[in-house]
């Protein structure tokens, strides 16, 4: 009987064990699949920078890579993709087709989910330098100047601005424990001159005071 107790408990303890281990693929499932579009992406944006036009990540994909987006000093590194359908989000952040492109007159938008690619948000501050890159190389160089919170049943994000602006935007709050919801965390950032080589790019990763 002492034999079949003991034999019971190892049991109980591999299932726990086995649960467990299934829980914590299931958090890290998210993360990684974020991470390994990002590769491919990687791949798909030097075919970009070749020439090829709108390379898919992957054979079956309805987006294309159309911009590189750094932040914090190069800490983020992040490839942005047509469009701001869930299915485009769930891969990497995106760019609203009904917005201008980065670099050029208006307001470009760029959304990203706040708990994988978006995620560096929360940490950033007015006076922070973004940059984007563009598939011909050129890296336009943004300053952030504000930072805020809307509710998206009330607000909209103005397009047609006289400024070339950026706003990354994401769900709010961070830590939420249920995606979705109303509000949205905006960041909003000028743009000050088009950067060409990786010095201009180091040089500008301080805030100004």
């Amino acid at each position: 009987m002492w034999r079949c107790s003991r034999r019971a408990r190892g049991i109980a303890v591999a299932c726990i064990l086995g649960i467990g281990f299934w829980q914590l693929g299931q958090a890290a499932y998210i993360p990684a699949k974020a991470w390994l579009a990002q590769e491919l992406m990687l791949k798909a944006w030097d075919r970009a920078g070749a020439g090829v036009d709108r390379p898919p990540p992957w054979p079956w994909a309805d987006t294309w890579p159309v911009a590189r987006l750094l932040a914090q000093g190069g800490k983020i590194d992040l490839i942005v993709l047509a469009g701001g359908s869930g299915r485009t989000l769930a891969f990497g952040p995106g760019h609203l087709s009904a917005s201008p492109m980065p670099g050029t007159r208006g307001n470009s938008v760029i959304a990203g989910h706040r708990d994988t690619h978006f995620r560096f948000l929360k940490d950033v501050a007015i006076g922070e330098a973004l940059w984007v890159e563009g598939a011909d190389g050129t890296r336009y160089r943004y300053r952030i100047i504000d930072l805020d919170i809307v509710d998206a049943r009330r607000s909209s994000v103005l397009l047609d601005t006289d400024d070339a602006l950026l706003s990354l935007i994401t769900c709010y709050p961070f830590d939420a424990d249920e995606p979705g919801g109303p509000l949205r965390y905006v960041v909003t950032a000028r743009l000050e001159a088009a950067v060409t080589t990786l010095a201009e790019l180091s040089s500008a990763s301080t805030p100004r005071p």
